[in-house]
């Protein structure tokens, strides 16, 4: 929005998080969480966007890269102290500051942008996103005179028993006119609990000015969420993935059982895919139409076509085509791609493989470093051996031929068309068009072996 300059303060260390890992990069539904806040913002197209970091700065500012500018809050003094960071990139411009914390990640672009039209309505100095908790322990109180005016905003730990009672809460997200927002913030003071800089006090400061409060509440109380601990991280990944899934769902996926399906933010499905319980989709996963995911199957960026049954299966970095069958219990590693009509068993894992067009490997075969033409059969036990402890080394077989159960193929091994595998056979060779190969040690009978065994009485 013209005119309107974006502060994210990210400066905290969230101790109660107990983790090495700054807060705001904790994720929820596959992103950071300053992702999701740096997504609601980006829409509205703010004139800058200045990120304050604190505790691992650099991993912030590395994982957000050319997202934002920075400014650093050397000590964590208050959320006013965090803001006043950024007076020197800030503090001449004209128009409206957004200011919201890097760990609220379910603040919609759609909210953030009603907020800033209601400022631009009422001309206010600042305009408060408030909320209605039924609950409002943690959060600071919307304290309003008898007109219903905003008096201040009062933090729990400073708050009265009275105070503690109101119910309209501080979601963290304000919008100040900017020239009016540093002449506050030089008046703030630490004479609190804390001994902090906080910004709500501002707005004492501007209404004994003789400036307008204002506040627009949402109605929905779960994008005020801020996430302090992992019990509140866990609730923020509850509600981003029940949004996803609703997203999904009235774009035509069914999910048989949406609270226990996790889908990650940027995948994508298509429409009359079936999806059951107990089936997680992450990261870039693009999914096509009409497949059916079963229980347990697990996707991580992978692309899968249409009409595919996928059992109980694990894929990652793989690539499916068009009306395979794939499990239960199949693993495809990265660089699996599994062409039309393929088929992969119970137990068959394949890694940097090609599976050709209507190729079967039915089950507990290793498939690794191959490539399988067209209409090739997979007898069971089947061993792609790879690697010689140093190198990985490729092996082709070619269309319509026949591997037979329990071969182990040593690669580097070009298996021509229509060639054949013995069962049992160990191949360190390459096999010519229509000849079969057998790598195995004759069988000898031994006469009588029985009464050689030890007997029980």
């Amino acid at each position: 929005m013209k005119g309107t300059n974006v502060v994210i303060l990210a400066a905290g260390n969230g101790s109660r998080m107990k983790s090495n890992l700054p807060k705001v990069l904790h994720q929820v539904a596959g992103k950071a969480m300053v992702d999701w806040v740096l997504s609601s913002v980006e829409p509205l197209a703010p004139e800058k966007i200045l990120t304050v970091t604190g505790v691992g700065n650099e991993k912030v500012q590395a994982h957000i890269g050319d997202r934002s500018d920075f400014v650093i809050q050397e000590k964590q003094l208050g959320t006013g102290h965090a803001v006043l960071q950024t007076k020197a990139a800030l503090g001449d411009a004209k128009g409206s500051t957004l200011i919201l914390s890097g760990d609220t990640p379910l603040f919609t672009t759609k909210t953030l942008q009603a907020l800033l039209e209601e400022h631009d309505r009422t001309k206010a100095a600042v305009t408060v996103l408030t909320a209605h908790a039924d609950d409002p322990t943690g959060y600071g109180r919307i304290v309003r005179d008898d007109d219903g005016l905003v008096l201040k905003i009062v933090e729990e730990k400073d708050a009265s028993i009275t105070e503690r009672r109101i119910q309209e809460i501080n979601t963290g997200v304000y919008v100040f006119n900017n020239e009016l927002l540093f002449e506050a913030l030089g008046k703030v003071g630490n004479d609190n609990a804390q001994g902090e800089y906080y910004l709500p006090d501002t707005l004492d400061i501007l209404r004994e000015s003789g400036h307008q409060i204002a506040a627009f509440e949402t109605m929905d109380f779960t994008e005020s969420l801020g996430v302090n601990d992992r019990v509140a991280l866990a609730k923020a990944n509850e509600i981003m993935r029940a949004r996803i899934n609703e997203k999904h769902m009235r774009n035509g996926v069914e999910l048989l059982a949406p609270a226990q399906t996790y889908i990650e933010a940027d995948v994508e499905i298509g429409q009359d895919t079936v999806i059951e319980g107990n089936v997680t989709i992450t990261g870039k996963t693009v999914i096509g139409r009409d497949n059916v995911l079963t229980n347990g199957t697990r996707i991580e960026d992978s692309t899968i076509g249409d009409g595919n049954v996928i059992t109980s299966s694990h894929m990652e970095e793989a690539t499916v085509k068009n009306k395979t069958t794939i499990g239960p219990y199949a693993h495809l590693r990265p660089l699996a791609v599994i062409e039309d009509e393929a088929h992969l068993g119970n137990f068959v894992e394949v890694k940097k493989a090609t599976v050709g067009l209507r190729s079967k490997v039915g089950h507990l075969s290793y498939v690794g470093n191959a490539t399988l033409g067209e209409d090739v059969n997979v007898g069971a036990g089947t061993i792609f051996v790879n690697y010689d402890g140093v190198h990985k080394f490729d092996s082709k077989v070619g269309d319509r031929a026949f591997i037979g159960s329990n071969t182990k193929i040593i690669a580097p091994v070009t298996i021509a068309d229509e060639a054949i595998t013995a069962a049992g056979s160990t191949i360190t060779d390459d096999i010519e068009k229509h000849e079969m190969g057998i790598a195995r040690s004759r069988q000898t009978n031994k006469a009588d072996f029985w009464k050689r065994m030890p007997h029980k009485k």
